[in-house]
């Protein structure tokens, strides 16, 4: 599954260190898409110029503030995981409250980088998130699993971590935006560009996340994020040259 991947990412490596340039241009694109984007899934109004502008710094109007504060909280959120990836920190419960605190942050800050108190359905699917009283021991056996799985590729540990996080859904609110974090961070980690679940593959994403919870079985979810990395591999490749 990962040999296509694998080597694009070795051809991009051959090519290290990027042109200063290109790879700013490069960061910038993808953290306007990877906003958009990430946003647009979950419902947010902004097409793709107003989150730029809004990534500029100015108000566009007719949107809601909480339209506003989830543009700049997920570009927070990025720069924040920048941040992990370049003092290589480990990977913990910690950062995932974080994380999820910067998402929120304006929004819901009673809720934000608080595991729920109370149950919770997601919306379309058949899958029942865990009752909230065993969310702590849930969340304790994901990092477990991170810490004690292995070898895995990379790309297939980030798809796992994003399913199974989203499995718990561990907040109130705000938890595909967190899992999607969670799963570039996984990939920046290993040199990896940020992958971008795009808005008009939103039905596919939901439908493959829901067989991996309902059956365990992940290929479809890793599938689809192959898919995507190899979107942004393409495009770091025709930029760089």
């Amino acid at each position: 599954m990962f040999e296509n991947v694998d080597q694009k990412k070795f051809q991009l490596d051959q090519k290290r260190p990027f042109p200063e340039h290109t790879i700013r241009t490069l960061r910038e694109h993808m953290m306007l898409e990877w906003t958009y984007h990430s946003n647009a899934i979950e419902g947010n109004t902004l097409n793709l110029s107003e989150t730029k502008v809004v990534l500029e710094g100015i108000t566009i109007g007719g949107k809601t503030m909480r339209e506003h504060l989830e543009v700049i909280n997920h570009q927070e959120a990025i720069y924040y995981l920048e941040d992990i990836v370049r003092e290589e920190e480990p990977f913990s419960e910690w950062q995932i409250k974080n994380i999820h605190r910067l998402v929120l942050k304006g929004i819901s800050d009673r809720d934000a980088g608080i595991y729920r108190m109370q149950n919770v359905l997601i919306s379309g699917a058949k899958h029942i998130p865990p009752d909230f009283v065993k969310i702590s021991s849930e969340m304790q056996q994901l990092m477990q699993w991170y810490d004690g799985v292995g070898v895995l590729h990379p790309v297939e540990r980030a798809a796992r971590l994003h399913v199974d996080f989203v499995k718990i859904h561990p907040f109130v609110d705000g938890n595909g935006r967190t899992s999607r974090l969670l799963m570039n961070l996984e990939l920046m980690k290993h040199g990896f560009p940020p992958t971008i679940i795009r808005k008009e593959n939103r039905l596919a994403y939901y439908q493959a996340l829901d067989e991996a919870h309902t059956t365990g079985e992940y290929e479809t979810f890793v599938g689809l994020v192959i898919r995507a990395i190899e979107d942004s591999l393409d495009l770091y490749l025709k930029m760089i040259g």
